[in-house]
C-alpha cells in the first residue's frame, strides 16, 4: 500500500506548492495520474520514490515510512522494491541496453545477477522488440527505444511498485499498446501496484482509477 498524509512540498526556490491532503493506493492497484503540467505530477513520483522528501507530511510504503529515512536507507528501500520509469529514461550512456536493464541488480542490496536474473532480461528485452538492440550504446538508440529499455530496467527486478512517468509518451500507437499491454501484464502477474502519469486520455480506461492533479494546486512554471 501507498499512503500520502497531509503531504505538503515546495522548491527551494520560485512559488510551486504541492499539497496533498491524503492519498492511498491499495496493494496491485493500477491508478493514472492526469492533470495539467506544472502541478506537481512528477513531484508526486519523486516523492513516493524518496528522490525527495515532503516539507511536511508523510509518504508510507507498506509498513515503511519512508519520508522519514535517511538518503542511504530511501536508496536502499527504493532499489529493492521500486521500478522507476523516468520521463527522460535516465539511462547511463556508457552502459549498453542489456546493462542498462540489468543495472538495478548492481545497486539493490541482496540481488543476485545471475543466469536467471540475464535470462529474465533477455526475455523482458525480447518482448518489446529490443532483441536486436541489446549491445547498443543508449545514444545508439532511438527515443522509442530508450524508452523501451527504461521499462524493461524498471521491471526486471519485480518491484512491488511501478512509478512511470508518461511511460509511453515516445512510442507510436502500435508500441503503445505494446508497451501498455506489458506494464499491465507484469504489475499483474506480480502483484505489483501501479501509478502512471499520463497525458493520453485515450489509456485511462484501462486503470483502475485516475487522480486529476487540477484538484490538488496551483500550477507553477518549471515543475512536472
Amino acid at each position: 500500500m501507498i499512503a500520502v498524509k497531509n503531504l505538503s512540498f515546495a522548491y527551494p526556490s520560485g512559488d510551486f506548492q504541492l499539497t496533498i491532503p491524503s492519498m492511498i493506493l491499495q496493494p496491485g492497484e493500477k491508478v493514472a495520474v492526469v492533470g495539467p503540467s506544472g502541478t506537481g505530477k512528477t513531484t508526486l513520483l519523486n516523492l513516493i520514490a524518496g528522490i525527495v522528501v515532503p516539507t511536511s507530511g508523510t509518504v508510507q510504503l507498506g509498513a515503511e515510512v519512508i519520508s522519514g529515512m535517511n538518503d542511504a536507507a530511501r536508496r536502499a528501500l527504493r532499489a529493492a522494491r521500486i521500478g522507476f520509469v523516468f520521463q527522460d529514461f535516465a539511462l547511463l550512456e556508457y552502459l549498453s541496453a542489456r546493462e542498462n536493464i540489468l543495472f538495478p541488480y548492481r545497486i539493490a542490496a541482496g540481488a543476485k545477477l545471475d543466469a536467471g536474473a540475464r535470462a529474465r532480461a533477455e526475455k523482458l528485452a525480447a518482448s518489446c522488440g529490443l532483441d536486436g538492440e541489446l549491445g547498443r550504446r543508449p545514444g545508439e538508440l532511438s527515443q522509442g527505444e530508450q524508452q523501451r529499455v527504461a521499462l524493461c530496467r524498471a521491471l526486471v527486478m519485480k518491484p512491488q511498485i511501478v512509478l512511470a512517468d508518461e511511460a509511453t509518451g515516445n512510442l507510436d500507437p502500435a508500441n503503445k499498446t505494446a508497451i501498455l499491454d506489458l506494464l499491465f501484464e507484469r504489475t499483474t502477474d506480480q502483484g505489483a501496484t501501479l501509478l502512471a502519469v499520463t497525458h493520453d486520455h485515450e489509456l485511462l480506461p484501462r486503470f483502475d482509477r485516475i487522480i486529476d492533479f487540477s484538484t490538488f494546486r496551483q500550477p507553477s512554471e518549471g515543475a512536472a
